[in-house]
C-alpha cells in the first residue's frame, strides 16, 4: 500500500503494489500489467467494498 484512503494523488502516483488482484481498479485509476493500481486523475483516494470486492477509486479534485 503506497497511498491510503483520503490522501491526495496526482496522475501517475502509485496507489497499490500487489500480486494478483486483491484490490480491484475502479474509477479514476488504471491497472498495470503487474497489477499495480495507479491514479489517472488528480483527486482523493477512496476505497469501497462492493459485492465482496474492494475497489480503489480516485474522486476527482474540484476544478479551481
Amino acid at each position: 500500500m503506497k497511498k491510503f484512503g483520503g490522501q491526495h494523488v496526482v496522475p501517475g502516483n502509485i496507489i497499490v503494489r500487489q500480486r494478483g488482484t486483491k484490490w480491484h481498479p475502479g474509477t479514476g485509476v488504471g491497472l498495470g500489467k503487474d497489477y499495480t493500481i495507479f491514479a489517472i486523475v488528480e483527486g482523493e483516494v477512496v476505497f469501497r467494498k462492493t459485492r465482496g470486492k474492494t475497489l480503489v477509486n480516485v474522486a476527482p479534485a474540484a476544478q479551481k
